[in-house]
């Protein structure tokens, strides 16, 4: 999928030489389609990365997207200068009177906290409520994930004993859904969080399924019936070395992590990580945008207004 974006977004020069099909906006003004139209809310601290992780997912396609990237303004980034977010970025009262196909909010390091102690939660809250409205198919990343199942079914997250981190196996629990369409028996994802969700309280909502879940880390993926909610509690988008990058921050830090689940060989940190996801993830992605968002989402967006109305 061409995926339209600023011509001088770093990671333009990344995906590139992956042979990543990157459309730039000059480029893709020039074809008579209508791009899916999908945003990004992007919490993570390394908001250049993140980028470069979750637009190449999305660059796998026939299909042109349109990509808008957005931050808080209740918050202040610390890790990201502050003129690549004036640039690249856009605030949501800039995009609050607009419509899109899908939907994108990523996983966010304040998982030990409340929700409601978070700084910007009150605007997360806007945002969601907003996207029931105004975006058609909406996917939640890990703490994205934990936040969109509280704010819109009631479901908290739970601390873990200890941090979950690692490459886990997967099996998928309804193989005939369309966003599990094409998966084997069973797949791998990396997982880095502190808190998790409780089985119980998602099999008692009559509005969610469980699609795909892990022995070691638990749920992995659900989907609300009509699709228009995905939460995947792992980071299917990471890098090979994102998870050993968190290790050894840790580690400087003092924090003496364990080494991650089945990540290293041998888990000799000194050796380097086997990409085992990438399949898996690409196809994730894929059918959601095909499925839930391509194949579902009106021609003509307005008509999200007119049918989910506020």
């Amino acid at each position: 999928m061409p995926i339209k974006v600023q011509s001088n977004l770093p990671a333009i020069k990344v995906l590139e030489a992956e042979n990543i099909f990157v459309m730039p906006h000059e480029v893709a003004l020039k074809q008579d389609i209508r791009p899916l139209k999908i945003i990004i809310l992007n919490l993570m601290p390394t908001k250049i990365e993140t980028e470069t992780q979750l637009l190449r997912l999305l660059g796998n396609s026939p299909l042109q997207v349109d990509i808008e990237l957005l931050q808080m303004a209740s918050h202040t980034s610390k890790n990201t200068s502050p003129h690549h977010l004036t640039t690249f970025y856009k605030t949501f009262s800039q995009v609050k009177d607009e419509t899109f196909d899908g939907m994108i909010i990523t996983g966010a390091p304040v998982e030990l906290l409340d929700f409601e102690d978070v700084d910007y939660w009150d605007e997360m809250c806007r945002i969601m409520e907003w996207s029931k409205h105004n975006v058609y198919s909406t996917l939640h990343i890990c703490w994205g994930a934990q936040a969109g199942l509280y704010y819109h079914y009631g479901i908290n997250k739970q601390p873990l004993d200890e941090k979950l981190s690692g490459i886990y196996t997967h099996k998928i629990l309804v193989p005939t859904h369309p966003l599990m369409r094409g998966f084997d028996d069973t797949f791998k994802i990396p997982h880095s969080r502190h808190t998790g969700v409780n089985k119980e309280e998602i099999k008692g909502c009559p509005e969610l399924k469980i699609l795909a879940e892990s022995d070691k880390a638990g749920v992995a993926v659900v989907a609300s019936k009509s699709g228009r909610q995905i939460f995947i509690m792992g980071h299917a988008e990471y890098d090979r070395d994102t998870l050993a990058n968190e290790y050894y921050r840790d580690k400087n830090k003092g924090l003496n992590p364990n080494v991650p689940y089945d990540y290293f060989p041998d888990d000799d940190a000194s050796k380097t990580p086997p990409m085992v996801w990438r399949s898996n993830a690409t196809l994730l992605y894929t059918n959601w945008l095909n499925y839930f968002v391509y194949q579902a989402t009106p021609y003509d967006l307005h008509e999200l207004l007119e049918k989910y109305p506020h």
